[in-house]
């Protein structure tokens, strides 16, 4: 099993903007200097918690800052932008990256970001579509590119002089496309069945019930299915909720007291999904009340904390549960105590991954020999 990071980020809203930045690009960087595989940042424009207004250009600014780890948007809210802009943007960036970048996109689940951007009473499951699809017909064609959509219509031909260049959009580094990432949000999601479909890479969300999670990999495999794909168990990422402290104590009061940063995280999710009427993605009985879905019983959920060896035992048992997936992706929060913050991302790499490495491996022999 591979270790990524994915961070949205979520910051306690009486931060400084400035140190925060500062704080997330050295996440990034310390997660590359200790081997993690892949890392990615979110993006939303009206939250004053969910700080990255345009993840593209945060990942720009880690191009040489970091050496081995693969770099992604976290998403590309695609109804928010227009889709040559996009096209653009990502082939430099995927250039600038020589190719450790993966391309996450998604219909964007904010509804202020919608509002702002004048999509809020739109399809903008229909809109996603059609401008990855513009995307990727922008990287596959030749100018004028003629390309007409519902929503957008691109077109350089009235101004279209390829001898000088002019009127002609570049193509990414990675032929024909970066990797497409989409991040599954709910159970059975269509959208990893759509992912499926398109040979797009798959994430699980770290704020699902474990039972919601296991829903996934059918669905991406029924996607597979429809166009004649063969799924992979080694291209799911999965993301989750760790901290790891030397100590028992010192976890449980990170991850539990009143300032904590979990706290603060589930916090903010449980209040936009459930007043976005999605409290189901927080229950584990579908006859559960509403009103019960407290911070306390979700922290007791979704976190798996603790020591090394806890936290390991955790992760496998999750595993067990969900079945076997190629990343474990560490969701970043805010770094109330960055001694602590920082502590947890090296424990997770250098003492829990390669204890569940080793667990798999025995179960791997162990099967072998069956």
């Amino acid at each position: 099993m591979k270790l990524g990071f994915f961070t949205m980020p979520i910051h306690f809203l009486d931060r400084n903007y400035t140190e925060t930045l500062k704080e997330d690009r050295e996440a990034f960087i310390l997660a590359d200097q200790l081997g993690y595989s892949e890392a990615y940042v979110g993006e939303h424009v009206t939250d004053a918690a969910e700080t990255i207004t345009n993840s593209a250009m945060f990942v720009a600014s880690l191009a040489h800052a970091t050496k081995q780890i693969r770099l992604g948007t976290g998403t590309v809210n695609l109804p928010n932008h227009h889709p040559a802009a996009v096209a653009a943007e990502i082939a430099m960036l995927d250039h600038m990256l020589e190719g450790r970048f993966n391309f996450g996109i998604s219909p964007g689940g904010l509804l202020s970001d919608a509002e702002v951007f004048g999509n809020l009473d739109m399809n903008r499951g229909e809109m996603f579509l059609e401008a990855i699809d513009q995307i990727q017909e922008i990287w596959q064609r030749d100018p004028p590119y003629d390309i007409e959509g519902k929503y957008w219509k691109i077109s350089t031909r009235r101004t279209l002089n390829q001898a000088i260049g002019q009127g002609v959009m570049l193509k990414p580094f990675q032929q024909p496309s970066p990797p497409i990432v989409v991040t599954a949000v709910s159970p059975a999601s269509k959208s990893i069945e759509t992912a499926g479909a398109r040979g797009w890479l798959p994430i699980s969300a770290n704020f699902l019930m474990p039972n919601l999670v296991k829903t996934h990999w059918p669905a991406y495999c029924a996607g597979c299915a429809s166009t004649g794909r063969t799924p992979d168990r080694q291209d799911w990422r999965v993301a989750k909720s760790i901290f790891v402290a030397d100590d028992m104590k010192t976890a449980e009061a990170y991850v539990k007291d009143e300032r904590s940063p979990y706290r603060f995280y589930y916090k903010q999710l449980v209040t936009k999904l459930v007043g976005n009427g999605r409290p189901g993605l927080f229950k584990r009985d579908p006859a559960m009340r509403d009103e019960d879905i407290t911070v306390d019983y979700v922290l007791d959920q979704l976190v798996i904390y603790g020591t090394p060896d806890k936290v390991a035992d955790d992760i496998l048992k999750f595993r067990e549960e969900i079945g076997d997936f190629g990343t474990l992706l560490y969701a970043g929060k805010d770094w109330r105590d960055p001694a602590l913050g920082k502590r947890s991302m090296v424990l997770t790499a250098e003492k829990v991954m390669p204890l569940i490495n080793a667990a798999i491996a025995k179960e791997a022999k162990s099967q072998a020999a069956e």
